[in-house]
């Protein structure tokens, strides 16, 4: 095997190692006959949002980008749109659901006679450094676009996914981006069905 091939076979193994594991995302759309496929569009915070912040502009930055992919246009500074989608998330928390040792530390005791005679005895002890597990992630976005002209909404999707806490995929910027393309990708998909996007 040549040194060049080693070295690049070596170069990419810590790349490899970056590739985050985004776990599936539930999504679910609902529309009427075709709605429209392109337009101009501009993102704006859906009345009521539960978690406002300033993570929206992480989740609205992702819808927008994804209604560009599926042939929308954004809106120039100062004009008006045809159609707004309205953007909610929310983020909350799950407990892993795994009950918690709150006995570190146990001690077991064994003994026993061998054939000749012999005795024997050991202990063992067993140590749990795990810790408590960590809670789960969870990631919500709820999607309306409508138009601007009678305010009707013409297509809705919420998309779902959850992730273990302090892991990469549930850093907002992942999750946001990871919802908004389950849920806006191969739009408008299937009306009133359920899909598990990987």
């Amino acid at each position: 095997m040549s040194k060049r091939l080693i070295l690049a076979a070596c170069l990419a193994l810590p790349l490899a190692a970056c590739a985050t594991a985004v776990p599936p995302v539930e999504v679910t759309r609902f529309h009427v006959g075709d709605p429209a496929r392109l337009g101009t569009v501009a993102v704006e915070e859906m009345p009521g949002n539960p978690d406002i912040s300033l993570e929206f502009r992480t989740y609205a930055a992702a819808v927008a980008q994804e209604w560009q992919r599926v042939g929308f246009t954004s809106v120039a500074p100062g004009a008006t749109s045809e159609y707004v989608a309205l953007v909610s998330f929310q983020r909350s928390f799950r407990p892993s659901g795994q009950a918690r040792n709150d006995r570190p530390v146990t001690v077991g005791m064994g003994g026993g006679i061998g054939s000749g005679g012999f005795s024997g005895m050991g202990v063992g002890v067993g140590i749990n450094l795990s810790g408590k597990p960590k809670d789960f992630v969870t990631t919500q976005l709820h999607v309306q676009l409508r138009r601007r002209s009678d305010s009707a909404t013409i297509w809705e999707g919420r998309a779902y996914t959850e992730a273990k806490q302090g892991t990469p995929a549930a850093q907002p910027g992942i999750a946001a981006q990871k919802l908004a393309g389950a849920l806006i990708g191969g739009y408008p998909g299937e009306s009133g069905r359920t899909i598990t996007v990987k």
